[in-house]
């Protein structure tokens, strides 16, 4: 039994507020990906999509005169950073454990190189399925973050993934997650 599900940090006012920014329908496909890899990686579907669904929360506007600047975003963008705290707080506030909230968070610290310097991150494979799950919805200019989904849908569609979840973790023989 998890203690917070994929609805409730959907529904949350600040999941909405944040997933309006970065995109609602990218949140969903990337924790659908990550759903899938979390298998081939030995990973946990909960933290898998949970951290998946979060990932991009920390964004910030980067508007030039008016119009999205998709290079003053790369240029300056600490998203990742934001977007940590911003998912451990949250879910904390809904009962998450903290040491749930903690990996979840880190995963998505570290869902993208954007802001690190140039050196070799060693990902734990939660982390590693986050951000691959983030590249494989990438869409060139930042894309992924405008497309369009409707509120119902999308409760749909998260509502079906915490069906699978539910289905599948029970089964799921897990080492305790850890850096390799």
């Amino acid at each position: 039994m998890r203690d917070v599900t994929l609805t409730d940090i959907f529904m949350h006012p600040i999941t909405q507020k944040y997933l309006k920014r970065s995109g609602i329908a990218h949140a969903l496909e990337v924790a659908n990906h990550s759903f899938h890899l979390a298998f081939k990686y030995n990973v946990s579907v909960d933290l898998a999509t949970k951290a998946a669904l979060l990932h991009d929360i920390g964004h910030y506007e980067w508007y030039r005169q008016g119009k999205w600047d998709y290079e003053l975003y790369r240029e300056n963008d600490i998203h990742a950073i934001k977007g940590a705290e911003r998912a451990h707080k949250l879910l904390i506030r809904l009962g998450e454990s903290p040491q749930k909230a903690k990996q979840i968070s880190v995963a998505i610290l570290l869902h993208t190189d954007s802001y690190l310097p140039e050196i070799d991150v060693n990902r734990s494979p939660l982390q590693k399925v986050v951000k691959l799950a983030d590249e494989m919805d990438e869409e060139k200019g930042g894309g992924h973050h405008y497309k369009q989904i409707d509120y119902g849908t999308a409760l749909q569609k998260i509502q079906y993934l915490d069906k699978l979840v539910d289905q599948y973790l029970p089964k799921q023989q897990l080492p305790h997650e850890k850096t390799v």
